[in-house]
């Protein structure tokens, strides 16, 4: 299948998904929305992806919505709807990213901006180069942060500096990012790539069955009580006691060998 905004690739059960419009940041159009729920529709059926790969090509990583077609014109009009493309765009992708089975790593490999910054967020693991950064730009042109960014930071970081990061706009270094418990590792700019394929494939290479029900409970505990995710924690456990991957585990364990997982 051919995309024009994105390209896509697979290697050794990982799928890697490049943002692909280098020339503006890789910045969202309508189009590379459409690619991207495309392709990660597909990815989530397919048995031979087990973890996916987001990054950015060129300089970039994402520079968030391209403003370029967000004309006078368009937003002085009497009708016009700032929210309509979150509804019809932005909140379909960051759900599909955060409700599909398998893991997802967002390698930050330049500036992730507005959008950008929350798509990576969104995402089960983060990393970045050591020159990244993470900008939340809403307020620097009147808006306020979507894309799931008013859940995930407050989440991450704490009410406090994601009120800072969300009211100043101001850059965030991937080091601070990392030091805020932000993201999940920094790598060197010129090991970023190996690393992120080490990292990739070593997360493609878990049982698949476990990883989907971590990722499931990890993402319900915000809005759980104790009660309620230890009562989850019962239930999965449970589903994952009757998996292959339980079975190859405790049986690699016995016989002190490496297991196979699915």
């Amino acid at each position: 299948m051919n995309f024009q905004h994105i390209l896509v690739r697979q290697h050794n059960k990982v799928g890697y998904l490049t943002l692909n419009r280098p020339e503006v940041l890789n910045s969202f159009n309508e189009q590379m929305h459409q690619e991207i729920i495309l392709i990660l529709d597909q990815w989530s059926f397919s048995q031979d992806i087990h973890t996916i790969v987001i990054s950015g090509a060129g300089k970039g990583f994402c520079a968030g919505q391209d403003l370029t077609t967000r004309n006078k014109e368009v937003i002085s009009a009497p009708d016009y709807d700032a929210g309509a493309a979150l509804e019809k765009f932005y909140n379909p992708l960051i759900l599909k990213i955060t409700q599909m089975s398998k893991p997802v790593i967002a390698a930050v490999n330049g500036v992730a901006a507005g959008a950008g910054a929350n798509l990576a967020l969104s995402c089960d693991m983060v990393v970045a180069k050591q020159s990244a950064r993470f900008i939340q730009s809403f307020c620097k042109v009147g808006l306020v942060p979507d894309a799931g960014g008013t859940w995930h930071l407050p989440h991450l970081v704490g009410l406090a500096r994601a009120k800072g990061l969300a009211m100043l706009g101001d850059q965030l270094s991937a080091q601070q990012a990392l030091n805020w418990g932000l993201i999940w590792e920094v790598y060197e700019d010129e090991a970023f790539e190996q690393n992120v394929i080490e990292l990739a494939e070593r997360l493609a290479n878990q049982p698949s069955s476990s990883i989907s029900l971590i990722k499931q409970a990890l993402n319900h505990a915000p809005q759980n009580t104790l009660a309620d995710q230890l009562q989850l924690e019962r239930q999965f456990q449970r589903i994952a006691g009757h998996s292959d991957n339980y079975k190859e585990g405790v049986a690699a364990f016995m016989e002190k060998r490496k297991p196979q997982f699915n």
